[in-house]
């Protein structure tokens, strides 16, 4: 087993860079993918659970095996969203730091072309792209990708519609003797059909730390509702983690907007992401969720990937997925860099007897969520509403004359009484 990465034939300025980031130690996919990319020139099928540290499995060997004195473009790392094509950039760049001479762009949907094909005409070695853009700007030709040597396939599982639809026309670009890298969290048969079609008829395949798909390092719960508790059950449970972050996951845009409203209105620190905000609404609310400025986000499958915050606690599945390997990737958010993580699942009584299917299919463990009683969930009910008063705003525009009024109704209580009277007439 490697303890460093100078033993996986990492060279020193790679180590300083990674020494920089508090990177010490290689992961189990690190471990095997980094030689198999450093000392072979055969494909590769590399399997992973989500949060192991792909990007460094595969960037690190790029850096090394990229000429330096070559300004043109010789790696293509394919992702299904923006935010996970920014994400890799900048941790490239940042393995790169002592590697001046190598540079990295992201090409991804989402924002203007014009500022990404400007950036092409300037010398990169490696470029991130999500397939639809690329595309746009190989038929716009804009881009040069004839003498990459490597292509990546990143989160390749969550690609499979984009993949499916413009591969072709990437893969027509590029040269017949490319390496092509795949790495995913899982393999559903679409993805064994695009190896078959894409890849060399023997590539290696790595495994790491797949015993369980569903994770190690996570707690999977489960909790059963009525539909009208559902929302309640919910805030009960965020109200057990005030101060902790996490991702609330739906199926539907639709279904974002209205559970984000309902926390919203509740003051809850959160926020939405779903595919119909506009790119700069995205990047704010994802700014502000990394930062820390807001403590729930509230998403759809897609677009919570590239999400990489550590002290992501945990996840909450408001809507059962439709797709075990869904779930792999929702539970994935959270147990990142080894720390322990939570997953919670909210089903309707119908559903419940699901749960099996997804025990056995990801080998993972569910226990059960013990549901808070009606008194407990009508006591936070009333903390959401005093937080509610608390946070309410004055109404400036009230006269004086008749705040005047309403205060001597109130005049001869003391605070506790107050409280007190209004605490009866919420409860009643």
């Amino acid at each position: 087993m490697a303890t460093n990465f100078s033993d996986l034939g990492i060279i020193a300025p790679i180590q300083k860079a990674l020494k920089s980031l508090d990177i010490t130690t290689p992961s189990s996919i690190q471990e095997k993918a980094i030689p198999a990319l450093l000392t072979t020139k055969k494909d590769i099928v590399a399997l992973a659970k989500t949060g192991s540290g792909k990007t460094v499995a595969f960037g690190l060997p790029l850096l090394q095996l990229i000429d330096k004195t070559n300004p043109t473009i010789q790696a293509v790392i394919l992702v299904p969203t923006r935010e996970l094509g920014q994400q890799i950039q900048a941790n490239i760049e940042a393995f790169a730091t002592e590697i001046p001479e190598i540079t990295v762009a992201a090409v991804c949907g989402g924002v203007p072309i014009k500022p990404q094909i400007k950036r092409l005409t300037e010398p990169t070695q490696i470029i991130v792209a999500t397939p639809g853009r690329l595309i746009d700007l190989i038929k716009r030709e804009a881009i040069n990708i004839k003498q990459a040597n490597y292509l990546v396939l990143d989160e390749a599982d969550e690609m499979v519609t984009s993949l499916k639809e413009g591969l072709d026309e990437i893969i027509k670009e590029l040269p017949n003797n490319r390496r092509t890298l795949l790495f995913s969290a899982t393999l559903p048969g679409t993805i064994k059909q695009l190896v078959q079609n894409y890849m060399s008829k023997n590539p290696t395949h790595i495994e790491a730390d797949m015993e369980t798909v569903g994770h190690q390092g996570i707690e999977h719960q489960y909790v059963v509702v009525e539909p009208i508790e559902k929302l309640e059950v919910l805030m009960h449970f965020l109200n057990t983690r005030i101060g902790q972050r996490g991702i609330i996951f739906c199926k539907t845009k639709a279904a974002v907007n209205k559970l984000a409203k309902n926390l919203a209105i509740n003051k809850f620190s959160s926020g939405s992401l779903h595919g119909s905000l506009s790119q700069p609404i995205r990047d704010r609310i994802m700014g502000q969720f990394r930062e820390g400025h807001i403590d729930i986000l509230v998403a759809t499958d897609l677009a919570a990937r590239g999400i990489d915050v550590k002290e992501m606690t945990y996840v909450v599945n408001y809507h059962l997925p439709d797709v075990y390997e869904v779930y792999v990737h929702r539970s994935g958010r959270t147990a990142r860099a080894g720390i322990p993580g939570y997953a919670l699942t909210i089903l309707q009584e119908e559903e419940a007897k699901e749960i099996k299917d997804f025990e056995e299919r990801l080998g993972i463990s569910f226990s059960k969520y013990e549901k808070a009683d009606a008194k407990s969930l009508e006591e936070n009910n009333t903390l959401l509403w005093a937080k509610k008063i608390f946070k309410t705003k004055p109404n400036h525009t009230v006269s004086g004359e008749f705040k005047e009024k309403v205060h001597t109704v109130f005049h001869h209580l003391t605070k506790e009484e107050l409280i007190d009277k209004l605490l009866a007439n919420q409860l009643s």
